[in-house]
């Protein structure tokens, strides 16, 4: 693929999965050796201009990455045109995307598990209304995909 990769991750409200996906897929492409662009987005604006949950930030902290410096937003048209991958965490996400995507979009759209052999079609479960723990099995499911999603664009840099 010409031209330097633009992943954006999508959830909801791009406060819980799609923040802690951009901050494991950061990590893992600092590890590949990636010179990629990454950014989250929601496809709702319910919390635009937000940092992400409190408990999103706990977990990340907690795998020694900071996202307090995160502001929640929407996904946009141009998006479509900025991003070589737009990644949805879940179905949903997924069918929102499909719906907006303009004629002329060049991302590519695909599920996070999608890139994870064996887990292909699945969603990331939604955290935000359960417990901390809920947000430990979300970061699992993201750092899997993450990292599934790094190694694929390093094989093709190559």
């Amino acid at each position: 693929m010409p031209g330097r990769p633009a992943i954006l991750f999508v959830c909801m409200g791009n406060i819980c999965r799609s923040p802690l996906a951009e901050a494991a897929f950061r990590a893992a492409a600092m590890r590949h050796g990636l010179d990629v662009i990454v950014e989250s987005a929601g496809t709702g604006d319910w919390h635009a201009g937000e940092p992400p949950d409190r408990r999103a930030q706990e977990v990340a902290r907690r795998h020694g990455l900071d996202i307090t410096g995160y502001r929640a937003r929407m996904v946009t048209v141009e998006d479509f045109r900025i991003f070589s991958h737009i990644v949805a965490l879940d179905h949903t996400n997924l069918a929102h995307l499909r719906a907006r995507r303009p004629a002329d979009a060049t991302a590519r759209l695909s599920l996070l598990l999608d890139h994870v052999p064996g887990r292909q079609g699945q969603g990331v479960a939604d955290p935000y209304f359960g417990h901390v723990k809920d947000f430990d099995t979300t970061w699992t499911d993201v750092s899997a995909g993450a990292e599934a999603l790094a190694r694929l664009l390093a094989s093709a840099a190559r």
